[in-house]
């Protein structure tokens, strides 16, 4: 009986379609590797979705932490059979012993090769078992060095002193001490051991949002890492209640309060380093899910040099900020790193000669030598308000964090009138689209036309994992694309192009990427620009200018990066839209 192919397995499942299988096909064709693998570079299935087509097909057993079987069992010198180094460079790992037969879990059961090298160093008859590399390498942490998921540790050790009080594991300046926690100075209940074991592992991962919530079978534990969530072992569904009264304890939230939803934040110290946690709690209709977002500020970046401006970008943007007087907009959607970028810019221009005041909701990293205020619109301070009163404290230079009503858009007007230099966000697509979106918050064009130095937009690529990244031919489509959207000029030499793709390996957890970059159009506003703001505000017509200047929109920045091996093309495409 013929093998099923892995497409119609998919199909089956109601993973993809005809048309996707089709368009993998041709993918596959013109860049080579496995049609899994094209799947996963098409966002047309998941790694596990591959992985248990791929099981079907070749009648393979599946593992994973749901299905209890990704779990090495004790008590059988596993560690010994495979050494550590041979398990993470070859994604494998031993699960179990039945008489001469040693179960293992690999991420790619046809590679015969590895199964032979398997057995050889094993000395044993192999029974592969399949998983996706992101789950072998998590297992291989917590088998080898005993350092990997803190949450199923802390589960296992079930509730000790129930009655424990919490400033045991709050240090004396109000700061929660993790790292007293997790070495075990405080014999803290079991859900307050777990929110520290939560907290940490998503620091050690380089998380930046931990989401917690209950359905109506399951518990959803997720960490938000590079921009994309990750689905990790979750506790058990009776904590989950405990465990987001805890955090609205940390937060000074009402722990009675389910109905409604809450914003708050703590701080924890960890490694040395202060990161503050922002919690925002919603009730759903299986229960209150939590999102907590982690400001690590001894990992931003305010090196405007190191954010990913290209020359002239930046040579525009400093330019700008450099002025005495007028208005500078970033736009961008949330969490594209538009507050990073424009405090890097004030830490670069800012001098004792100067007043730099900021008004932030919230303030999310503080800076030295400038005066940062914390909106509080519950008592009053808004936007427009924390403006008004700034304009008599003698400033020089004031950022607002985001213009989001025509009462702050005019407030920052006639601060720029006034001989001031404003920077703020707004949420648009586009960068030229910001200057619109000003006009319908009733801006007069002419006031508009004579004060708006610069606007920009930007967007984060993930960063390709640099121990694994895997050089490649681009294929004639993708060829064409980059010839007509990156405006290269000289354009390169098109037989000699290579691009990246990502691979996984242990340094990057599997994932392919590691960090994130930022990708900008950078537009100065000219003379011939300030004349169609006036006149009639065609943003087709500005589109045209600024290309004919030689500046670039997100997309042709973007093709730069994927050139320089900064990061995939297909990641760069996922972020960005073409400009008609």
């Amino acid at each position: 009986m013929a093998r099923k192919k892995l497409g119609e397995i998919l199909m089956q499942m109601g993973v993809i379609n005809e048309e996707q299988v089709n368009k993998a096909l041709k993918f596959q064709q013109q860049q080579g590797g496995l049609f899994g693998e094209a799947l996963l570079k098409l966002h047309y299935a998941s790694e596990e979705q591959v992985d248990t087509a791929l099981s079907k097909q070749l009648g393979i057993p599946y593992a994973s932490r749901e299905n209890q079987i990704l779990n090495p069992e004790k008590g059988q010198n596993l560690e010994k059979m495979l050494p550590e180094k041979f398990a993470r460079e070859n994604f494998a790992v031993p699960l179990f012993v039945d008489g001469n037969i040693l179960a293992v879990a690999v991420s790619d059961p046809t590679n015969m090769l590895l199964l032979d090298n398997i057995k050889l160093v094993s000395g044993m008859d192999i029974q592969p078992f399949i998983s996706t590399k992101a789950q072998i390498l998590r297992v291989i942490d917590a088998f080898y060095s005993g350092q990997g998921d803190l949450i199923d540790k802390v589960m296992e050790k079930g509730d000790e002193k129930k009655d424990e009080a919490d400033l045991d594991v709050i240090t004396a300046d109000g700061k929660l001490d993790l790292d007293k926690v997790i070495m075990g100075e405080s014999k803290g209940a079991q859900s307050i051991r777990l929110v520290n074991a939560i907290l940490k592992q998503a620091i050690t991962e380089r998380a930046s949002d931990i989401h917690l919530e209950k359905f109506d079978e399951k518990v959803s534990l997720r960490f938000r890492i590079d921009g994309v969530l990750h689905e990790r072992s979750s506790p058990v569904g009776a904590i989950v209640d405990t465990l987001i009264s805890r955090y609205k304890i940390l937060s000074k939230l009402d722990v009675a309060e389910r109905r409604l939803p809450q914003d708050g934040s703590f701080s924890i110290k960890y490694q040395n380093r202060t990161i503050e946690v922002r919690v925002a709690i919603c009730p759903t209709v299986f229960g209150e899910k939590v999102v907590l977002r982690l400001l690590d500020k001894g990992a931003v970046e305010l090196n405007v040099d190191k954010l990913g401006f290209e020359p002239r970008q930046k040579e525009d943007f400093l330019k700008a900020a450099e002025a005495p007087h007028g208005l500078i907009f970033l736009t961008g959607p949330t969490g594209s790193g538009k507050t990073t970028t424009l405090n890097a810019v004030l830490n670069t221009i800012k001098t004792p000669e100067m007043n730099f005041m900021t008004l932030e909701d919230p303030v999310e990293i503080k800076l030295e030598g400038i005066s940062q205020v914390q909106m509080k619109a519950q008592i009053g301070l808004t936007f427009s308000a924390g403006l008004r009163s700034f304009l008599r404290m003698d400033p020089d230079v004031i950022l607002v964090g985001e213009v989001r009503d025509n009462e702050t858009a005019e407030s920052c007007l006639k601060a720029a009138m006034t001989g001031h230099l404003v920077l703020s966000t707004l949420h648009t697509n586009s960068a030229l689209e910001a200057i619109p979106r000003l006009i319908d918050m009733d801006i007069e064009p002419y006031l508009l036309a004579s004060t708006l130095l610069l606007v920009a937009a930007q967007r984060l690529v993930r960063v390709l994992c640099p121990d694994c990244k895997t050089p490649y031919r681009p294929s004639q489509d993708e060829l064409d694309q980059f010839v007509k959207e990156s405006r290269m000029n000289p354009m390169p030499d098109l037989s000699k192009i290579m691009f990246y793709k990502a691979r996984g390996c242990p340094k990057c957890s599997g994932a392919g990427y590691k960090g994130r970059k930022a990708i900008y159009e950078v537009y100065f506003i000219t003379e011939e620009m300030k004349k169609i703001i006036y006149k009639d505000c065609d943003v087709i017509k500005l589109r045209e200018v600024v290309l004919q200047s030689g500046a670039w929109d997100l997309r042709a920045s973007g093709w730069r990066k994927v050139l320089a091996g900064v990061t995939s093309a297909d990641d760069m495409l996922s972020i960005t839209i073409k400009e008609r």
